[in-house]
């Protein structure tokens, strides 16, 4: 196809709250959006962000319900007053409540057919399941977060997570160890795909564990002086505490640690 690598990359270099954003101005009262969930991507966070940045506040304008036994009123009764003031509502892991969708699928035409007020959004999060009905799927614009296939594709995922003021924002010291922390990152997840020849055991390394890892390097740069670099308290804490929290071999500990010893250094500024 022409330009087909330009199609299947047009999100590539955008994080989660810019695609996000995208998919809010495609959505309608009639069209949810629908988000498969994976280890790491903090769903229900981003959209909190997206509900205060356009007015909707928490339990009064934007409900949040999870879903289980006897919540099914609850959501009906939150998308009832939904649909007719034009709030946000976010169903979280409606896969546990596969029979209710049937019923939740007619309420949403009878919303469509009635006329809903404009603001009014449905947002349905769940795990991967066959029990979903078609019709919910079809009407949904659906979103996942795909782990990248390669080491620059894990690299570019890693780099974009970040917001770009947050990029801009930082100093440049702080702007390189972010970088080799997003090498390090790309590394650790493409052995992932080795199998056995990558680690000993299998490990839910994901975004996450870079995200909380910027946030304690920002701590530690904000509270330093200007002065040396922390290096072994930094190698500590990514290898031994947020990356090294998972890993119980003690062999692919030391392959962590040798990457961070690799990339955590003076040369990397």
């Amino acid at each position: 196809l022409p330009d087909g690598r330009s199609y299947i990359e047009c999100d590539s270099t955008l994080n989660s709250l810019e695609i996000l954003d995208s998919c809010l101005a495609d959505s309608t009262p009639t069209t949810p959006i629908y988000f498969f969930l994976s280890p790491g991507a903090n769903v229900v966070a981003d959209l909190d962000k997206k509900a205060a940045e356009n007015g909707f506040q928490k339990g009064v304008s934007y409900h949040n319900v999870s879903m289980g036994q006897g919540q099914d009123v609850i959501a009906m009764s939150c998308l009832e007053t939904a649909h007719r003031n034009g709030h946000w509502v976010i169903l979280n892991n409606v896969h546990l409540m596969p029979k209710w969708l049937v019923e939740l699928e007619k309420k949403l035409d009878e919303y469509a057919a009635e006329g809903s007020h404009e603001k009014f959004r449905v947002f349905l999060t769940s795990d991967p399941s066959n029990t979903i009905p078609i019709g919910i799927l079809n009407r949904c614009i659906k979103l996942t977060n795909e782990p990248p296939a390669g080491l620059k594709a894990n690299l570019k995922r890693a780099w974009c997570f970040f917001p770009k003021d947050y990029i801009e924002e930082a100093d440049s010291k702080t702007k390189s160890i972010l970088f080799g922390l997003c090498h390090f990152h790309s590394v650790i997840m493409e052995r992932k795909q080795f199998g056995p020849m990558g680690y000993n055991m299998k490990y839910p390394f994901s975004i996450g564990d870079l995200r909380d890892s910027a946030t304690c390097l920002q701590n530690y740069m904000d509270n330093s002086t200007g002065g040396k670099i922390p290096w072994q308290d930094l190698k500590y804490i990514f290898g031994e505490i947020m990356y090294g929290g998972h890993i119980v071999n003690d062999f692919d500990r030391l392959v962590a640690n040798e990457y961070l010893n690799f990339y955590m250094k003076d040369e990397l500024l």
